[in-house]
């Protein structure tokens, strides 16, 4: 018998309470949002205050600023995730049905989406109060991992953005007809859990990564690292766990299983590749540039 893991019985609210025949609820992805944007003021805040790890000994900000920064911010996740979800993935629908794009609490955002939202938000603060932009752009990108961390620890328990088939002794069987809806399995269907995948690539190895950066090799210090390093690592490990993750539904059919939304003769790059590819080459290109001195 295939060994493999039962979908544990987690509930995608924390709580909910009634009032006035209406039902309020605090969904876990929602509490992940929150604490991410939390850490991530902390993070900032605690950067922000050890002069030694900036060029000069001169921090680009003044703490009391992120707050202000983070105001912004979360506007451009919220307004470029939801965008970019809707041209991404669904623009044929979306254009049938404009007045949709504003039911966020439906669901539909994505991480590209999101990451042009707040590298444009960023970039209009640090215009706005003369703060360099590379400098603000690391300080951003380092406190991020923490976010995605618990973001896809929040898809897991929502059992969404579930992985490919797989007969692998830590597959899960997650609920649903959309998730046991899978051709030539018979019996139960297992899948890759890929929002673990990205949960500790994303998350936990690339978060570590970018603090041994920040805190023990200088990397403030090169304008332009630590923005290069989150981009490029967070754009190879997406494309790397898309060979494992379920395609979004509207991209498959029964020529194209893998659901690519590139292919020639069967060979191609999902929707989530295709938008790393650029974040990857991006981040090389800050690397390339600060360890050279001249960003």
């Amino acid at each position: 018998m295939q060994a493999v893991i039962p979908f544990p019985d987690l509930s995608p609210e924390l709580f909910s309470i009634s009032i006035g025949g209406m039902e309020f609820a605090l969904r876990w992805y929602a509490l992940a949002y929150i604490a991410g944007i939390v850490i991530a003021w902390r993070m900032a805040v605690a950067a922000l205050r050890r002069p030694a790890l900036w060029p000069a000994h001169h921090p680009p900000m003044r703490p009391e600023q992120v707050e202000d920064l983070l105001t912004w911010i979360v506007l451009g996740v919220i307004l470029g995730g939801r965008l970019g979800f809707v041209l991404f993935y669904q623009p044929a629908y979306y254009l049938a049905n404009p007045l949709d794009i504003l039911k966020v609490w439906q669901g539909g955002m994505a991480f590209h989406g999101g990451l042009l939202g707040v590298v444009l938000s960023t970039l209009l603060w640090a215009a706005r109060h003369n703060v360099p932009r590379l400098a603000i752009s690391d300080l951003v990108a380092h406190t991020v991992p923490p976010g995605l961390l618990l973001g896809r620890l929040a898809n897991f328990v929502n059992a969404e953005l579930w992985g490919r088939p797989s007969d692998l002794p830590w597959a899960v069987i997650f609920p649903g007809p959309a998730a046991q809806d899978c051709p030539d399995v018979v019996g139960l269907c297992a899948r890759h859990p890929s929002q673990l995948y990205e949960a500790a690539l994303e998350g936990l190895i690339l978060g570590v990564v970018l603090l041994w950066l920040v805190y023990r090799r200088g990397a403030f210090k090169r304008p332009g690292l630590i923005l290069g390093v989150f981009l490029a690592g967070y754009g190879a490990a997406r494309f790397l766990v898309e060979f494992f993750r379920q395609a979004d539904a509207q991209f498959v059919s029964a020529g194209n299983p893998l659901g690519l939304a590139w292919h020639v003769g069967g060979w191609g790059l999902t929707m989530g590749q295709i938008l790393s590819v650029p974040m990857i080459l991006l981040g090389l290109y800050f690397v390339a540039r600060a360890r050279r001195g001249t960003a």
